[in-house]
């Protein structure tokens, strides 16, 4: 048996959708908080999933068929991470629980958001008008895994139904209640009812969890206090406010803005979180400083890479990629970053294309080109491929009748498709052209010294890359990957 958790006297940071994943769940920890809950995670879809531990990130991942990340958590959250799933079946419920059970340290069922992608299909506020199926699903539950469960709800039309209610989920055995002191159908804007959580702290054993108090009641950390007074709890769960400032969970806060989401991107860099989500949590920091130039940058931003330059991070990126990047080398199936291995009928390598390694005007490409050409052979084709989460792409040529490409990815056409060629010409052990390796007859002496007929061949490869880069994005919208490129994964 897991040690369980006390839910009494903590503060804790609130699941919100696109919101509540890895690094804002880290940084809120940093700053303080004493448990995370995660976004909420719908059962269906979670009980796809393969939990795959990725080497490269430390971290556990759970991966969808479409090879989507659902969930992400590493070992510096694990005693203090809930996992929140939206669910009305109760064995489906306990498939994703336990899937999940050794790799946090409480399961949550949503029974109180409003939205219609939780509430269809009688998930999450919907579950508020069947408390047989609450009973049935949480039951199910706290007898099936080793882990304390717990719920979030809202307040029911009165107080005399929202104490019998939570009686009622009490006597499941539920290690806590969060309480959203709003019904169904208010929204921010309405006043919370503290007066609803406190007649439920009051009438229950259980650990109630005051939630809602953001917007009116809780905007800095000296606020908790007041906020669990007035709703007579123990404990507090905090959703905008630590999606504003995350700081406002340490005594010693507030930080300044810049430093908050300076961290928060460092850790989004870190474990390669999807870029949009990122790009979206920076801009509820933001908030009405969207519009300022700092601001436009971010909202232009595509990758990492730009939302970087925009927080002058570009340093701290670029060194954590070529961390990550020679991770994946060494962990490459155990073997040496030039270790051949066959990819169903593609021979690859963990090959990653570095430009400093070759003379400014000699490439991989231009010498398996020149190969060709010399053995009258079909000249190199080139197939390209986007990873949707991060933009990255992946090049496979085939030549002579054989497909090469590395297994690491690239952030551009360009390098992934030299890659590709370094691949094929280390396995056939034609020379590549890099400093140092001596003077090959392959480029003759005009194409190393960067000009042919008054061109530089520089200038010749941009324009061929140009074509060659409209012919890729045309195969692209073919593929349907392009169109998806920029869509987030799905969460919902």
């Amino acid at each position: 048996m897991a040690v369980r958790l006390s839910f009494r006297n903590i503060t804790a940071l609130a699941p919100m959708v696109r919101v509540g994943t890895l690094p804002m769940r880290l940084l809120a920890l940093d700053y303080g908080a004493d448990l995370v809950y995660c976004e909420e995670l719908i059962d269906i879809k979670m009980a796809q999933c393969q939990r795959v531990v990725n080497e490269v990130l430390d971290t556990v991942d759970f991966v969808a068929p479409d090879e989507r990340v659902m969930f992400r958590t590493c070992e510096r959250e694990k005693e203090r991470v809930v996992f929140q799933m939206g669910t009305a079946d109760p064995d489906r419920a306990l498939i994703v629980a336990k899937l999940v059970e050794k790799d946090v340290a409480a399961i949550d069922v949503n029974m109180g958001c409003p939205k219609e992608y939780s509430t269809k299909g009688g998930m999450g506020a919907a579950l508020l008008s069947d408390p047989d199926k609450i009973v049935a699903i949480l039951r199910m539950l706290v007898t099936g895994v080793s882990i304390p469960v717990t719920c979030k709800i809202r307040i029911l039309p009165t107080v005399e139904e929202t104490v019998s209610l939570v009686r009622r989920i009490e006597e499941t055995g539920v290690a806590a209640v969060a309480v959203h002191g709003r019904l169904r159908d208010e929204r921010p804007r309405h006043p919370l009812h503290c007066d609803f959580i406190r007649a439920v702290a009051e009438a229950v054993s259980v650990p109630i969890i005051a939630n809602g108090g953001s917007l009116d009641l809780v905007k800095t950390h000296a606020d908790i206090e007041e906020f669990r007074r007035r709703t007579g709890t123990s404990s507090v769960m905090l959703a905008r406010a630590a999606m504003w400032n995350a700081s406002v969970f340490s005594s010693s806060g507030p930080f300044p803005l810049e430093r908050v989401m300076e961290d928060y991107l460092k850790y989004a860099i870190r474990y390669e979180n999807h870029a949009f989500n990122t790009k979206y949590c920076l801009c509820q920091m933001l908030r009405d400083k969207v519009e300022s130039p700092q601001g436009k940058l971010l909202q232009a931003a595509q990758t990492h890479a730009d939302i970087s330059a925009a927080f002058g991070l570009q340093q701290f990126f670029l060194q954590t990629e070529d961390q990550l990047q020679q991770k994946r080398s060494r962990l490459q199936s155990g073997c040496p970053p030039d270790a051949l291995l066959m990819d169903g009928d593609v021979c690859t390598m963990a090959v990653k294309f570095l430009r400093r390694e070759y003379p400014p005007h000699i490439s991989p490409k231009m010498f398996l080109l020149e190969w060709s050409r010399k053995e009258k052979l079909q000249q190199p084709l080139y197939e390209m491929v986007q990873r949707s989460q991060d933009r990255a792409f992946q090049s496979t040529v085939t030549f002579a009748g054989q497909k090469y490409r590395s297994s690491l990815w690239e952030k551009s056409k360009k390098f992934a498709e030299q890659a590709a060629s370094v691949v094929c010409l280390r396995v056939l052990g034609i020379p590549e052209g890099r400093i140092g390796e001596g003077e090959s007859d392959l480029v003759c002496k005009r194409k190393r010294d960067g000009t042919t007929n008054g061109t530089t061949e520089e200038e010749r490869s941009s324009k061929r890359h140009s074509g060659e880069s409209q012919l890729e994005t045309e195969t692209l919208n073919v593929n349907g990957d392009h169109d998806n490129a920029d869509t987030p994964p799905e969460r919902r």
